[in-house]
């Protein structure tokens, strides 16, 4: 995540009095940074011909997993998400090994979600009953496109009928939860092309979709080529007319749009670690580069120097995979970044992330639990100005995008943490 630093209203106090709701939930994200190859439009921490270092690695990371353990009391977890990278390119040995250390240093959750990432590429295939016997509930699968000349161009190491093979084993394997992730806005993208691939992809009947907006990345080859006039970059008129596109498709369908990009087959699909996220909770995160954030013992102190109050932390981790299996060997830190959260960031953060959510948006009741004044005693005056634009809509529950404010959702975001 980025630095925020939003000014404090000189009305918000501490508050002291517990949510009378259920405890929030806990996410554990574990990053494997390992790929077959690495797409050229990707600028996650992730590598491709590392394959030496996997057993070094899978030490490495069970090592922070058995600290994390031991400094969080053995915490229950909620949520579990084995993310990448590509986590089936590790050997089954590999995946049990991280498993059973998870088991020991956690408690699970009876109901615990447990996603994997995987690619539809053969590769994978074998490795969907090894997850789904690991305890493994949840499948997330990178399609990106069900168009041939698209997947090239995005550099996919699967063709169109990997797919619906990939879809069919990860059922035979006892999936009952699949998600399948989609881009649009690529460069002079057709319309048509856009239609036949949500249509494809309903058709296959996932349980949960994501579609996502391409985003340019510095320091990837995509960026390089539209630098350098190889690439036309994408326009971003016809990815909004996309978007359209794809809120009506999917809304005929039958899915259930219920956060910005992401879209279920019923509410119970979806997904619960990254709904954590979206209502700006706690999860701790493990591996090179990733981040976490939890609330900390001194939550409700106020520093003397800022006259803030502190909402928690969040830290991430080194990036280079043999810099972090160095430093676990050695019994060093492997955090990288740290800041504390004061409370007006985590207030404008619960905006910005909780108004990606379609139909909940930000919950006034939680709002107020959490930081002890209503949403409106600090944003009156931006929600005021968004209301009459219809970007946003109010009642006495909550705050929501509106259909128009959902085709300008971050410049409403940005506004609350300014």
């Amino acid at each position: 995540m980025h630095m925020f630093s939003p000014a404090m209203s000189p009305s918000v106090t501490p508050t002291s009095a517990p949510s009378q709701d259920a405890p929030d939930p806990f996410g554990l994200y574990i990053h494997i940074p390992f790929c077959e190859k690495k797409c050229p439009y990707c600028d996650f921490n992730t590598y491709a011909k590392l394959d030496n270092l996997f057993d070094a690695y899978v030490d490495a990371l069970c090592g922070e997993l058995r600290a994390w353990g031991e400094q969080l009391n053995h915490r229950r977890v909620d949520t579990i998400f084995l993310g990448g990278g590509t986590p089936t390119v590790l050997d089954a040995r590999h995946l049990a090994q991280i498993f059973e250390t998870v088991n020991a240093a956690f408690v699970l959750a009876p109901d615990c979600e447990i996603t994997s990432e995987a690619n539809p590429g053969t590769v994978d295939r074998a490795k969907f009953a090894v997850l789904h016997g690991l305890g493994v509930n949840r499948l997330s699968m990178g399609v990106q496109s069900f168009q041939p000349e698209e997947l090239a161009f995005l550099g996919r190491i699967h063709d169109v009928a990997d797919v619906y093979r990939a879809v069919d084993a990860a059922r035979q394997a006892g999936f009952t939860n699949i998600n399948l992730d989609f881009i649009f806005g690529l460069p002079h993208q057709s319309p048509d092309a856009w239609a036949d691939t949500l249509r494809q992809a309903t058709t296959l009947g996932a349980d949960h979709l994501s579609l996502y907006s391409l985003i340019v990345e510095p320091n990837t080859p995509l960026y390089h080529w539209v630098e350098t006039g190889q690439v036309h970059a994408p326009d971003d008129d016809e990815a909004g007319a996309l978007y359209e596109m794809a809120i009506a498709h999917m809304d005929t369908a039958g899915y259930v749009h219920y956060e910005v990009s992401n879209w279920a087959k019923t509410a119970q699909h979806a997904c619960r670690h990254n709904l954590i996220y979206w209502r700006n909770q706690e999860f701790l995160g493990v591996g090179p580069g990733a981040h976490s954030y939890l609330h900390t013992p001194w939550r409700a102190d106020v520093t003397s120097a800022a006259d803030k109050i502190i909402d928690g932390a969040r830290w991430s981790n080194r990036k280079p995979v043999p810099g972090y299996i160095k430093r676990i060997q050695n019994g060093e830190p492997v955090e990288e970044f740290h800041e504390a959260i004061d409370q007006a960031t985590s207030m404008g953060e619960s905006m910005m992330l909780g108004l990606r959510l379609v139909h909940e948006g930000v919950e006034r009741v939680r709002f107020r639990n959490r930081y002890g004044v209503d949403v409106f005693d600090v944003y009156l005056e931006t929600i005021n100005r968004f209301r009459q634009m219809d970007l946003l809509t109010v009642d006495k529950d909550c705050l929501r995008l509106t259909p128009r404010g959902l085709m300008v959702g971050n410049q409403i975001f940005a506004a609350f943490l300014a």
